[in-house]
Protein backbone atom coordinates (compact mmCIF):
# COMPACT_ATOMS: atom_id res chain seq x y z
CA UNK A 1 0.00 0.00 0.00
CA UNK A 2 2.60 2.71 1.38
CA UNK A 3 4.70 1.36 -2.22
CA UNK A 4 1.70 2.60 -4.44
CA UNK A 5 1.12 5.83 -2.90
CA UNK A 6 4.75 6.79 -3.59
CA UNK A 7 4.05 5.82 -6.89
CA UNK A 8 0.89 8.01 -7.23
CA UNK A 9 3.00 11.12 -5.16
CA UNK A 10 5.85 10.50 -7.77
CA UNK A 11 3.32 10.31 -10.89
CA UNK A 12 1.17 13.45 -9.22
CA UNK A 13 4.59 16.00 -8.84
CA UNK A 14 5.92 14.75 -12.10
CA UNK A 15 3.25 15.26 -14.20
CA UNK A 16 2.13 18.84 -11.95
CA UNK A 17 5.69 19.54 -13.26
CA UNK A 18 5.18 18.84 -16.94
CA UNK A 19 1.89 20.84 -17.16
CA UNK A 20 3.44 23.75 -15.10
CA UNK A 21 6.42 23.86 -17.28
CA UNK A 22 4.63 23.45 -20.36
CA UNK A 23 1.96 26.29 -19.36
CA UNK A 24 5.13 28.48 -18.77
CA UNK A 25 6.54 27.32 -22.14
CA UNK A 26 3.56 28.20 -23.91
CA UNK A 27 2.80 31.20 -22.39
CA UNK A 28 5.94 32.88 -22.69
CA UNK A 29 5.30 32.18 -26.71
CA UNK A 30 1.89 33.63 -26.97
CA UNK A 31 2.79 36.30 -25.17
CA UNK A 32 4.80 38.02 -27.72
CA UNK A 33 1.77 37.28 -30.45
CA UNK A 34 -0.61 39.45 -29.02
CA UNK A 35 -2.69 41.51 -32.24
CA UNK A 36 -5.09 43.53 -31.89
CA UNK A 37 -6.75 44.29 -35.19
CA UNK A 38 -7.13 47.72 -36.50
CA UNK A 39 -10.48 48.91 -35.60
CA UNK A 40 -12.53 50.33 -37.36
CA UNK A 41 -12.98 54.28 -36.96
CA UNK A 42 -15.44 56.97 -38.41
CA UNK A 43 -14.41 60.08 -40.04
CA UNK A 44 -16.14 63.17 -39.03
CA UNK A 45 -16.56 66.08 -40.60
CA UNK A 46 -16.33 68.73 -37.94
CA UNK A 47 -13.29 66.64 -36.25
CA UNK A 48 -11.43 63.45 -35.22
CA UNK A 49 -12.65 61.43 -32.92
CA UNK A 50 -11.55 60.15 -29.40
CA UNK A 51 -10.73 56.95 -31.12
CA UNK A 52 -8.46 58.44 -34.42
CA UNK A 53 -6.61 60.67 -31.23
CA UNK A 54 -6.18 57.83 -29.41
CA UNK A 55 -4.81 56.11 -32.76
CA UNK A 56 -2.08 58.48 -33.44
CA UNK A 57 -0.81 58.59 -29.96
CA UNK A 58 0.43 55.14 -30.35
CA UNK A 59 4.31 54.82 -31.24
CA UNK A 60 5.08 55.34 -34.39
CA UNK A 61 4.98 52.01 -37.21
CA UNK A 62 7.25 49.24 -36.55
CA UNK A 63 7.32 45.45 -37.39
CA UNK A 64 5.99 43.35 -34.86
CA UNK A 65 7.21 39.39 -34.61
CA UNK A 66 3.83 38.26 -35.70
CA UNK A 67 3.23 40.46 -38.56
CA UNK A 68 4.52 38.32 -41.18
CA UNK A 69 7.19 39.94 -43.88
CA UNK A 70 6.10 37.91 -46.92
CA UNK A 71 9.10 38.30 -49.87
CA UNK A 72 7.87 39.13 -53.11
CA UNK A 73 5.30 36.73 -55.33
CA UNK A 74 4.27 35.76 -58.54
CA UNK A 75 0.70 37.05 -57.35
CA UNK A 76 2.82 40.11 -56.27
CA UNK A 77 4.51 40.60 -59.58
CA UNK A 78 0.70 41.37 -61.05
CA UNK A 79 1.08 44.55 -59.49
CA UNK A 80 3.01 46.36 -61.68
CA UNK A 81 -0.54 45.47 -64.06
CA UNK A 82 -2.73 48.26 -64.62
CA UNK A 83 -6.12 47.43 -62.46
CA UNK A 84 -8.72 46.28 -65.17
CA UNK A 85 -10.89 48.54 -66.93
CA UNK A 86 -14.30 47.41 -66.09
CA UNK A 87 -13.83 48.15 -62.14
CA UNK A 88 -11.37 51.53 -62.07
CA UNK A 89 -10.62 51.84 -58.28
CA UNK A 90 -12.28 54.42 -56.03
CA UNK A 91 -10.73 57.68 -55.70
CA UNK A 92 -9.75 58.36 -51.92
CA UNK A 93 -12.05 59.92 -49.72
CA UNK A 94 -11.63 63.68 -48.44
CA UNK A 95 -8.97 63.69 -46.27
CA UNK A 96 -8.55 64.96 -42.76
CA UNK A 97 -5.04 66.65 -41.41
CA UNK A 98 -3.96 65.35 -38.27
CA UNK A 99 -1.00 66.19 -35.82
CA UNK A 100 0.24 63.18 -37.17
CA UNK A 101 0.02 63.25 -40.52
CA UNK A 102 -3.67 63.22 -43.30
CA UNK A 103 -6.11 61.04 -42.85
CA UNK A 104 -7.32 59.14 -45.91
CA UNK A 105 -10.08 56.36 -46.70
CA UNK A 106 -9.36 54.82 -49.94
CA UNK A 107 -12.44 52.80 -50.70
CA UNK A 108 -12.17 49.69 -53.23
CA UNK A 109 -14.58 46.75 -54.40
CA UNK A 110 -13.72 44.79 -51.70
CA UNK A 111 -13.77 46.97 -48.49
CA UNK A 112 -12.46 50.09 -47.00
CA UNK A 113 -8.60 51.30 -45.95
CA UNK A 114 -8.23 54.18 -43.95
CA UNK A 115 -4.20 55.48 -43.85
CA UNK A 116 -2.64 58.09 -41.42
CA UNK A 117 -0.23 59.63 -43.86
CA UNK A 118 2.55 61.42 -42.48
CA UNK A 119 5.50 63.00 -44.26
CA UNK A 120 7.64 59.63 -44.10
CA UNK A 121 5.96 56.90 -42.72
CA UNK A 122 2.44 55.65 -42.79
CA UNK A 123 -0.16 54.13 -40.24
CA UNK A 124 -2.58 52.01 -40.50
CA UNK A 125 -5.72 52.81 -38.92
CA UNK A 126 -8.45 50.40 -40.44
CA UNK A 127 -9.01 47.58 -43.18
CA UNK A 128 -12.87 47.12 -43.41
CA UNK A 129 -13.87 44.31 -45.97
CA UNK A 130 -16.53 44.43 -47.70
CA UNK A 131 -19.94 42.14 -47.93
CA UNK A 132 -18.35 38.54 -49.07
CA UNK A 133 -15.21 40.08 -48.84
CA UNK A 134 -11.98 38.79 -46.66
CA UNK A 135 -8.81 41.06 -45.19
CA UNK A 136 -5.22 40.26 -44.98
CA UNK A 137 -2.59 42.79 -43.75
CA UNK A 138 1.26 42.53 -43.96
CA UNK A 139 3.35 45.60 -42.45
CA UNK A 140 7.00 46.22 -42.03
CA UNK A 141 8.55 49.06 -41.73
CA UNK A 142 8.77 50.38 -44.95
CA UNK A 143 5.27 49.50 -46.18
CA UNK A 144 1.70 47.87 -45.32
CA UNK A 145 -0.28 46.21 -47.48
CA UNK A 146 -4.07 45.26 -47.35
CA UNK A 147 -5.56 41.99 -49.37
CA UNK A 148 -9.41 41.82 -50.35
CA UNK A 149 -10.52 38.66 -51.48
CA UNK A 150 -13.46 37.15 -52.17
CA UNK A 151 -13.27 33.80 -54.44
CA UNK A 152 -10.73 34.85 -57.31
CA UNK A 153 -11.34 38.19 -57.11
CA UNK A 154 -8.71 40.45 -55.48
CA UNK A 155 -8.38 43.73 -54.85
CA UNK A 156 -4.60 45.53 -52.96
CA UNK A 157 -3.92 48.83 -51.44
CA UNK A 158 -0.03 49.01 -51.17
CA UNK A 159 1.29 51.77 -49.64
CA UNK A 160 5.08 52.70 -49.51
CA UNK A 161 7.30 55.19 -47.59
CA UNK A 162 11.00 53.17 -48.33
CA UNK A 163 12.32 56.16 -50.87
CA UNK A 164 9.64 59.25 -50.09
CA UNK A 165 6.63 60.30 -48.54
CA UNK A 166 3.57 57.58 -48.44
CA UNK A 167 2.50 56.77 -51.51
CA UNK A 168 -1.31 54.25 -52.24
CA UNK A 169 -1.62 52.55 -55.21
CA UNK A 170 -4.91 50.56 -55.77
CA UNK A 171 -4.94 47.41 -57.57
CA UNK A 172 -8.03 45.43 -58.97
CA UNK A 173 -6.78 41.62 -59.91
Amino acid sequence: MRRGLVHVLAWLLATGAAVTLSWWGVHTVMAGTVYDPPRALPLTAGGTTSAARESRSLPSPSTSPSSPSPTPTPAASKAAKTPSASSPPSAPAPSKSTAAGTIKSYDTDGGRVVLDLADTYATLVSATPGAGWSVQVWKTESWIRVDFASGADRVTVFCTWHDGPPRVDVQNF
